[in-house]
């Protein structure tokens, strides 16, 4: 792994910076879903999704940050070809996970806001249940089979360009597998830009209905659809930073490319809680008595 940026000079600041991310991702992220699971007022299919969402992003940085943190206090930064297979597996399909669950929430606002009448007869604990086993079921299996794919690739260099493993290992492969393109564009639009288009088009639909309601329609709306809709645009600019840093695998200084792969893998999962906490009415509600009640 030859991503990092003068680690004999830098590596306990980087052990303590990711140390300290990490803990803080952990707890951030764990404090919102126990109070999603403590507090009855929250068991709603929307509360449900989000605490999904996070802990989402907790076994995403699980997936990164252990083997970040023993990285950068060893005298070699190295990775065996099954680890690293496996890293690239959790990485994207936890990040197909992201953008289904967001289209899950997007539908329950559809419903929510669009079809009030009907919501508690369509958004069931079973419709919930099925949206939550199909958001983790589907990346799986769709990445899995990339997985296996690649699993008897043969090796023209033992390099790679980052600081964990991603897209950039199809770069040390001696041939590049047409199969394999195909199935990689295939999970980038059935995991990437179909949820993606979906979630635009409802979120449309809702707020050409909530603008031709009431006032209080025009509120509930802003207030329940833009922090899905801050996470949305956080998440699908990191995407496009990865697509970036692997097509550009040549291009990029390793200064610019160590940055932008630290933010991948820091800025979601630690902006989801804040994004959740502050401008979900009810999570603030109890964070401020969580902490208040501590003090």
């Amino acid at each position: 792994l030859d991503g990092y940026v003068e680690l004999e000079k830098y590596r306990f600041v980087y052990f303590v910076i990711m140390l300290i991310g990490y803990i803080l991702i952990l707890c951030s992220n764990s404090t919102i879903v126990c109070l999603i699971v403590i507090h009855k007022n929250l068991h709603e299919p929307m509360y449900i999704f989000i605490a999904a969402l996070l802990i989402n992003s907790v076994l995403f940085s699980t997936g990164v940050y252990p083997k970040l943190l023993i990285d950068v206090l060893s005298e070699k930064q190295v990775i065996s070809y099954p680890a690293c297979l496996f890293q690239v597996y959790v990485f994207y399909s936890l990040s197909g996970s992201e953008f289904l669950l967001l289209a899950a929430m997007a539908f329950d606002r559809y419903v929510s806001i669009c079809k009030p009448l009907q919501y508690h007869t369509i958004m069931r604990k079973t419709t919930v249940s099925v949206f939550l086993v199909l958001s983790w079921l589907i990346p799986f299996c769709h990445v899995a089979v990339t997985a296996i794919g690649n699993a008897n690739q043969k090796f023209c260099s033992f390099t790679l360009k980052g600081i964990y493993c991603n897209n950039l290992l199809n770069y040390t492969f001696c041939v590049s597998s047409r199969a394999m393109l195909i199935i990689g564009l295939v999970n980038l639009f059935n995991l990437g830009l179909l949820p993606m288009f979906f979630i635009l088009f409802t979120y449309t639909v809702i707020l050409i209905i909530a603008y031709r309601s009431s006032r209080e329609a025009r509120k509930k709306a802003a207030q329940t659809c833009l922090p899905h809709l801050l996470v949305l645009i956080n998440y699908s600019g990191l995407v496009t930073f990865d697509t970036i840093i692997v097509r550009l695998e040549s291009d990029i200084s390793k200064i610019a490319r160590f940055v932008i792969m630290l933010q991948l893998i820091t800025y979601n999962p630690f902006s989801n809680p804040i994004i959740y906490g502050l401008k979900m009415t009810k999570i603030y509600t109890h964070l401020k008595t969580l902490f208040v009640k501590s003090r």
